[in-house]
């Protein structure tokens, strides 16, 4: 063996372990480092969850997103957003949110659906009242009534009595699987309690029309619905007759004034 053999030799294991010590101390500073303070989980759809769908276990992720990028309302576990009713279209990769989602407290899930300040109230429909068979849960919709103006003649007006109303479901379905027209024999929309009013007397004066909307377009022209005011009571007061009699006498008169329950005499020269 040469004498420069085993310099090189031990110069070799010594840069060897060097090495050796840099790249464990570099891993290890990387399993021990912190998270980013600028990430945050955040739960993403896996795949398309149509409106008025339960959201399923196998529909969600969580995955790591900037916090500037995320919505107040968004959920940072799976299990906050699985078994709520989504009250939107949402797409494959949306995050899931609290205002796109509506808790399920039992029962059907139509009731979950509709906003906290308002009712539902179903419409039979035909063909033609049904939009051809083109209205499906998620959709706006204005409601025309038509009303016969004489009796016994032909004539009839219509007008838009309500207007951008949610529909909630069609039929018995509150799901937006379908893209095909079907005929349905009934919609369910979603209305005030004061309009609910207005398209129940709409109803029973005349025929009903309903209109689909743009979804793009949520503008009202008409104003909108207010509760019918109490009718209060008027007390009428009895305002007291005035009663002239007149006498006649010698030398003048004399007039008798009755005002009430007050008598008076007035003398005549």
């Amino acid at each position: 063996m040469s004498s420069r053999t085993l310099p090189l030799i031990g110069v070799s294991l010594v840069m060897g372990l060097g090495a050796a010590w840099m790249a464990d101390s570099w891993l290890s500073a990387r399993l021990n480092a912190s998270p980013d303070d600028h990430l945050r989980s955040v739960v993403v759809a896996t795949a398309e969850i149509p409106f008025g769908q339960m959201v399923e276990a196998q529909q969600v992720t969580t995955m790591r997103m900037p916090m500037d990028t995320i919505p107040d309302d968004a959920f940072d576990s799976s299990d906050k957003a699985v078994g709520k009713i989504a009250t939107f279209d949402i797409l494959k990769g949306d995050i899931m949110r609290g205002a796109r989602l509506s808790e399920h407290l039992g029962g059907s899930t139509l009731a979950s659906l509709i906003a906290t300040d308002k009712r539902a109230i179903s419409v039979r429909v035909d063909d033609v009242v049904g939009v051809g068979g083109f209205l499906l849960p998620g959709n706006r919709v204005d409601v025309l009534a038509t009303k016969t103006t004489n009796a016994g003649s032909n004539s009839a007006v219509s007008r838009t009595i309500l207007e951008n109303l949610r529909v909630l479901a069609v039929d018995q379905t509150a799901g937006t699987d379908k893209t095909q027209p079907v005929v349905v024999r009934a919609v369910t929309l979603e209305m005030t309690t004061a309009e609910a009013e207005t398209l129940v007397t709409a109803q029973t004066e005349g025929k009903l029309q309903l209109t689909l909307r743009n979804p793009l377009n949520s503008e009202k022209k008409i104003a909108a619905v207010a509760p019918a005011a109490p009718v209060m009571a008027v007390a009428t007061a009895t305002v007291p007759k005035r009663v002239v009699q007149r006498s006649s006498n010698e030398g003048g008169g004399a007039i008798t004034i009755i005002r009430g329950i007050e008598t008076k005499v007035v003398n005549i020269r």
